[in-house]
């Protein structure tokens, strides 16, 4: 039998109606429709999901962005089109197998046992001899042993001119025809399987219940019924977020407009988070001592949930999805960055905000502190660059093919992993709304550079990459030495008092004019350098080279450059050492680490204009809470899945690996001869024309009938 692309036609109806079951039911529309699948797969895989609106806007801009939200390509899975698309490939499949399935089970049971003696001689696989023996006892001994091969046999007697004739029918293999079906019907319920599991439940209530989505703020308790599932849904998937030492009962089902909130039929306690981590800074394991408090029974049942080791209780699965902040407490240092003012403390928690007014932080009204996140561990890779050069004076022959070969994770990079300490984010948000994300780490790292510095990064939109102010710390591990070196660099009389220094250490008091000539100059170069009569952020080293540029012809430029760099450096450790007696500390030792801690000054007080916030939030200390991210679902479908794949597998091995055969010998008594004598005409047909097939063949042959060539 040849399955047919066709599909049912109906004895009845209207030409379009016809036409529109024939079509729904051919396999050429199922082919089709799979096709569709797999395209909407790929940009279900390729397009992050479910992601905030504004991450769209920034990757696609606001045209393409609002143009793929309404073809719902933010949420492929649960669109009404692919839920549509999944409906309409069970029905056709359905009908596929349904209208085949009659022909296959007919074709199992047919042995084809009247085919006529002409159409045998009409096969590839044909063979022709005289047996010693009566048509009956030939049909009847080759028959059993066929049969002893695995094959399944059929006689039938046949009258001729010459006598009777017997028809051998012979079969193997027919569950090649079984893989058909089995192989469709893997797709019905896979496809069932997703439907179930799927939002059109989820769907049917919004439509039927009057569920809406919810897309406000405030309080899970104080969310209004019509945004709420019931406990008894019976199909779901969602998120639980439970900080460690309290409990939660309401999943989050994220949908395109909003979200619904899932009533759980028990609450999940949080005990106990657990994460550990490699080398990298990745995590290796994260797993959740829970208790589960059943609502009916009052029961508290203890479990652990790791990753791909889920926990279930009421038919509901909960898995581990991730892990978060379960509201750490942060406390700052806030640092004035333009104005000098006294440093204050703040305090807020992961998640919280906190608001800065003009009597905390200059220029700060109505600013709000979003505080976003905490890492305790941050591991960073110090491997120096540029050192990955061959040598051609020592090459290690064993070295190089070691690292060329070998195990797949290995890498020819070198690496100095190292864990730099915590870091926190947070968001400083004006009047208007407009925000700006910063990120710091609370201890001085050291990035090769002679002294270790604090990084300061912020960026103006998350498609961004973080940008660091680098702060050198002094010999205590603070900001303090830069901080009043940053104040006094914006106060005209300390900077007229360094130049002062400056001149009288550098120029021989008997040339007091030479002493006047390089006051003016280094007075002038800290101006520049300080922003003096200009508009912020017009300051800093770019601020003296434009003054070059602008005033010293261009044969001179290297040379003057050179100079008022030099004079720069001078006036600015000056500072720093006027900056130390009015803080009661000892002068700054004029040794090769404090060289490089001015060196480092002098690059983040050019860089500290451009800081484009008032304050900047030190971390100073933090209770860290952590918090775990479960994905709770019950899937009713995932059985009717699995079943499915058992199905696939099955069916794709027998339509690949077996091979239908069927096999027809026809003995007929020879004309005048011996009554115990007859002619032997044997054929073989196969699904699929193969070597193996020619070799079976030519075993059959010479098997059965002596036939060797």
């Amino acid at each position: 039998m040849t399955v047919s692309t066709q599909g049912l036609e109906l004895s009845s109806g209207s030409r379009a109606v016809k036409a529109a079951v024939e079509l729904l039911s051919s396999m050429r529309f199922a082919i089709s429709l799979l096709t569709l699948i797999c395209i909407a797969s790929v940009i279900g895989t390729v397009l992050k999901q479910h992601e905030p609106l504004g991450n769209y806007i920034n990757q696609f801009g606001p045209f393409w962005a609002e143009v793929f939200a309404r073809a719902s390509l933010y949420n492929v899975y649960s669109a009404w089109w692919f839920l549509a698309i999944l409906g309409f490939l069970v029905t056709s499949t359905s009908l596929c197998v349904a209208r085949n399935t009659p022909k296959i089970i007919a074709d199992l049971k047919s042995y084809k046992e009247n085919i006529r003696e002409q159409s045998l001689k009409a096969f590839g696989h044909r063979a022709e001899t005289e047996l010693k023996e009566s048509p009956e006892m030939a049909a009847r001994r080759l028959g059993s042993l066929l049969a002893t091969g695995g094959w399944k046999v059929k006689l039938q007697r046949r009258e001729t001119a010459a006598g009777a004739g017997w028809m051998l029918a012979a079969k193997a293999g027919a569950a090649n025809k079984l893989g058909y079906i089995a192989a469709h019907s893997a797709i019905v319920l896979v496809c069932l399987g997703g439907l179930l599991d799927g939002d059109l439940i989820v769907r049917a209530q919004m439509l039927f219940n009057g569920k809406t989505p919810y897309n406000g703020g405030g309080m899970i308790a104080d969310v209004a019924k019509e945004h709420r599932l019931g406990d008894r849904n019976p199909t779901f998937r969602g998120n639980l977020l439970v900080a460690e030492g309290t409990q939660s009962d309401t999943a989050i089902l994220t949908q395109s407009d909003g979200i619904l909130l899932q009533e759980l039929p028990f609450a999940v306690e949080l005990k106990k988070f657990v994460v550990e981590y490699y080398s990298t800074g990745m995590p290796k394991l994260f797993a959740s001592d829970i208790v589960i408090h059943d609502k009916e029974t009052g029961d508290k049942i203890p479990a652990r949930v790791e990753v791909n080791h889920p926990a279930s209780h009421r038919g509901i699965e909960i898995y581990q999805s991730s892990f978060d902040d379960g509201g750490s407490t942060v406390r700052f240092k806030a640092i004035p960055m333009h104005v000098q003012t006294r440093a204050f403390d703040l305090e807020g928690k992961i998640g919280g905000a906190s608001q800065l007014t003009r009597g905390t932080a200059p220029g700060s009204d109505q600013l709000t502190v979003e505080y976003t996140g905490l890492r305790v561990i941050n591991v960073e890779n110090f491997a120096a660059e540029g050192l990955s050069g061959t040598d051609v004076r020592k090459v290690d022959l064993r070295e190089s093919i070691d690292a060329s070969l070998g195990a797949a994770n290995k890498s020819t990079n070198r690496k100095d992993l190292r864990n730099v300490g915590p870091s926190v984010s947070y968001k400083l948000r004006d009047a208007a709304g407009q925000a700006r994300e910063f990120n710091n780490y609370m201890l001085p790292v050291d990035m090769g550079e002679g002294v270790p510095v604090f990084l300061l990064g912020m960026r103006e939109s998350p498609s961004e990459p973080l940008r660091y102010l680098r702060v050198p710390a002094d010999a205590s591990g603070s900001m303090d030495d830069f901080m009043r070196m940053r104040y006094a660099l914006l106060d005209p009389v300390l900077r007229d008092k360094a130049v002062k220094r400056y001149a009288a250490k550098a120029v021989d008091a008997r040339n007091p004019e030479l002493a006047t000539q390089l006051g003016a100059s280094a007075a002038r170069a800290l101006s520049l350098f300080a922003g003096e009569n200009s508009v912020r952020p017009a300051a800093g080293l770019q601020t003296v080279a434009d003054f070059i540029e602008a005033n010293v012809p261009e044969a001179e430029r290297n040379k003057a450059g050179e100079v008022l760099i030099r004079i720069l450096n001078g006036t600015v450790y000056e500072l720093a050492q006027i900056t130390r007696e009015q803080a009661g500390l000892p002068p700054l030792v004029a040794d090769e680490r404090t060289q490089m801690f001015m060196t480092q000054a002098v690059l983040a007080l050019s860089d500290a204009p451009l800081y484009p916030a008032p304050v900047a939030l030190q971390l100073t200390d933090f209770t860290h809470v952590q918090a775990s991210v479960f994905q709770v679902a019950r899937a009713p479908g995932k059985m009717v899945v699995y079943l499915g794949c058992a199905l696939l597998i099955l069916g794709v091995f027998a339509m690949l690996y077996i091979r239908e055969r069927r096999l027809w010998i026809w003995f007929s008594p020879v004309a005048g001869a011996d009554a115990d004598v007859a002619h032997a005409t044997m054929a073989l047909s196969t699904n699929r024309k193969t070597m193996d097939g020619d070799r079976e063949f030519d075993q059959l042959k010479a098997r059965l009938l002596g036939v060797t060539s």
